[in-house]
């Protein structure tokens, strides 16, 4: 079934940001040093919490599993229309984008999860400080990871195979920059209504849940939070969390804005713009929002360039 149906299409072809051809250069560039930015911060965030035994804790283990997860999620999204653009082809394989709908699916499904789960580690350490070692120990946190992308990935593997089932009957002008299924439902010449049941039952399993499980977290923190003596320590706290669920509204916001609305609704430029935010924008705002402004990380980044400083500086000596 599955080649009986595409059989009559062996490429797609993009439409992008056509329509706007005054900003396009600029949608260009913007998305360029987003991608840049997140697989930088990101990397960095990586390498600093793996060579820093400070920071081998549930948290940062977490964070580094969020931080692996953006670049590929961005680099599923961003980066064949980075190459479209500059050698202006604007074209995708088969293969090539039944490969992108699925990882997108799988690395967006899967941060739904994981980001769900990092609130409620938060929610542990700030609220239950004293059995935090025994709740979130490493087999635990070991356990919720792996759960995390196991469940993105089985989750986008029965949302892809039903939509590669369809018959395109030769429609293969995609408006979108990037493999996204809702664009690739548009091709369908058959009843979708299936798969829009299957569509919809995972998008509020990893959408409205998750987001509903962090708030309430936040709400138990912010709770906790209030209880500080210190008006320094309440603002640093507030401070925090803000900015931590200010990432979290943007992520989910506009997943939920393109995944459950009603259907009838047809905001195909808008949903453009919405996946440069939730596959562009808020894996670049990730490190920075949730690890390199803590000062943890600003005293390991700093340990480690001091010592390849003085590494580097030694060697040097030692070759004169």
């Amino acid at each position: 079934m599955f080649q009986e149906n595409w059989t009559s299409v062996t490429a797609f072809f993009f439409l992008g940001f056509s329509h706007y051809p005054k900003v396009e250069v600029i949608i260009f560039v913007l998305c360029l040093l987003m991608y840049l930015s997140t697989v930088l911060g990101n990397i960095i965030l990586i390498s600093i919490t793996v060579l820093d035994s400070h920071l081998h804790t549930p948290m940062y283990f977490f964070l580094s599993n969020l931080s692996f997860l953006d670049i590929w999620y961005t680099s599923s999204a961003l980066t064949p229309m980075l190459a479209n653009f500059i050698s202006g082809k604007n074209t995708i394989s088969f293969s090539g984008c039944a490969s992108q709908m699925y990882f997108s699916l799988a690395m967006g499904s899967t941060e739904c999860v994981l980001l769900s789960m990092m609130a409620y580690d938060r929610y542990v350490a700030i609220c239950n400080p004293l059995r935090y070692p025994l709740i979130m120990n490493k087999k635990i946190c070991v356990q919720i990871a792996a759960g995390s992308w196991v469940t993105g990935c089985l989750t986008a593997l029965v949302e892809t195979v039903p939509v590669l089932q369809l018959s395109l009957c030769g429609n293969n002008i995609i408006n979108h920059f990037t493999c996204e299924i809702l664009a690739i439902l548009k091709l369908a010449c058959v009843d979708t209504s299936m798969v829009q049941l299957i569509m919809l039952a995972i998008s509020v399993f990893l959408l409205p849940m998750p987001m509903l499980l962090i708030c309430i977290s936040y709400a138990f923190i912010l709770s906790n939070i209030l209880r500080i003596s210190s008006v320094d320590g309440r603002s640093k706290a507030f401070s925090t969390c803000a900015a931590h669920l200010t990432v979290v509204i943007l992520f989910y916001g506009t997943a939920l804005s393109m995944y459950l609305k009603p259907s009838a609704v047809n905001s195909q430029e808008i949903d453009k713009f919405m996946a440069l935010v939730y596959a562009g924008l808020t894996p670049m705002l990730n490190p920075i929002i949730y690890s390199l402004r803590n000062k943890e990380v600003k005293v390991a980044v700093k340990k480690l360039l001091i010592t390849n400083t003085f590494r580097n500086v030694f060697i040097s000596t030692l070759k004169y």
